[in-house]
């Protein structure tokens, strides 16, 4: 039995702590045994308990993007993660990059392989990190574009030397056949009503503004339409201040009020998404997008916007829709001609499910994780 070590500096349940739940989900029971290590208790602990897997904790302060990797292979963490490797007998570890700074030195001292995931493009190293970007045993990417910004241009490392593995999707839990009666019952949603969601916390560049604005927008063509929006926030100042306007701006708005219901953080995302008839992404960018992968898993069509990683995931015209950032007419055109057409939402519904199956789902994303980690391992 192999020990791998997952290091994460968040704590709540994002999209990338839901993939990494995936993945960790994904690897042979037989041969591996996941680790949690983070900086502090919350929902992925939690989540992952319920697992039987083991959570190790030490306070720590995660990396920015100016770390100078000299000064942080000595800070008094590095030394209890490289006992903890030791005593928890850790054959190999893999990193956000928050943690890498001081996961790295520690497994190196240790001597434990480390992979680490690339989930953001703007991740792009400064000069005086380039080398240490260069040390790890293996470095993936959530996406193209991340790939694409991390490395720069021209290139500060060989891009082969990246793999891009897509998050995955557990299409056992996101399928067709999820029922979402029961959001639709608690949000006061008519079973045969047209429903439009959203899935994304509580920040500005999720574009909850456009949202709304879209809505505004669809409900001239389809008045008898309901939008649902599931997620919270990461609770700091600037998140909370922008989910405070938000909420203020719908509950002030005399065509939202009672027609966009904010359901807040739902642990059942699948039921959401099963709730609705078209899924909307109204992000200003996403790195990834995991919630429209897992829409399409759901058989639901989705209208993204398409900077990042929904332009690699989302096919225009088979299985969704994308238009540009900050586009409401652009959004609420597409979801109207959706909520018109039932023949059209159930031909692009079920082609975004082959389209997971084929190249989304948890299976191929452990199978391509283990790959490259028994490279490391020597085997």
């Amino acid at each position: 039995m192999n020990n791998i070590l997952f290091a994460s500096w968040y704590t709540d349940l994002g999209g990338g702590e839901t993939a990494l739940l995936t993945l960790a989900g994904a690897l042979d029971p037989a041969s591996y045994r996941p680790h949690l290590f983070i900086p502090y208790e919350g929902r992925l602990a939690e989540r992952w308990r319920s697992n039987g897997w083991p959570v190790h904790t030490l306070v720590y302060r995660g990396a920015s993007l100016y770390f100078v990797p000299a000064l942080w292979a000595w800070l008094p963490v590095v030394g209890r993660i490289e006992r903890l490797l030791h005593d928890q007998g850790i054959h190999a570890a893999h990193s956000d990059y928050h943690t890498l700074p001081l996961l790295l030195p520690a497994a190196e001292r240790a001597g434990v392989p480390v992979l680490w995931t690339c989930m953001g493009w703007w991740f792009h190293p400064k000069r005086w990190q380039r080398a240490f970007f260069r040390r790890p045993g293996a470095t993936f990417a959530h996406s193209q574009a991340i790939k694409r910004g991390f490395l720069g241009q021209p290139p500060f490392m060989p891009p082969e030397r990246i793999e891009v593995l897509y998050p995955g999707v557990d299409a056992e839990r996101f399928h067709p056949g999820v029922d979402g009666a029961g959001v639709r019952r608690e949000a006061g949603i008519a079973p045969d009503a047209p429903v439009v969601a959203l899935v994304a916390r509580f920040q500005d560049v999720k574009g909850h503004e456009v949202f709304q604005d879209m809505a505004r927008r669809v409900l001239r063509e389809v008045p008898a339409a309901r939008f649902l929006v599931a997620g919270e926030n990461l609770q700091t100042d600037a998140d909370s201040a922008y989910k405070r306007r938000i909420l203020q701006t719908a509950e002030d708005d005399p065509d939202l009020r009672g027609r966009l219901v904010y359901l807040g953080f739902r642990a059942d995302v699948e039921r959401v998404l099963a709730a609705a008839d078209v899924v909307v992404c109204s992000s200003f960018f996403e790195s990834y997008g995991l919630v429209n992968v897992e829409a399409m898993a759901c058989g639901r069509p989705v209208v993204s916007t398409n900077r990042g990683g929904p332009a690699e995931t989302v096919v225009h015209g088979e299985t969704g829709f994308l238009t540009p950032p900050g586009d409401a007419g652009a959004l609420a055109f597409h979801v109207v001609g959706l909520l018109r057409d039932p023949a059209l939402r159930a031909r692009l519904g079920a082609a975004g499910r082959a389209r997971v199956e084929r190249l989304f789902s948890a299976r191929a994303n452990g199978q391509q994780f283990t790959r490259r980690l028994e490279q490391l391992l020597g085997r």
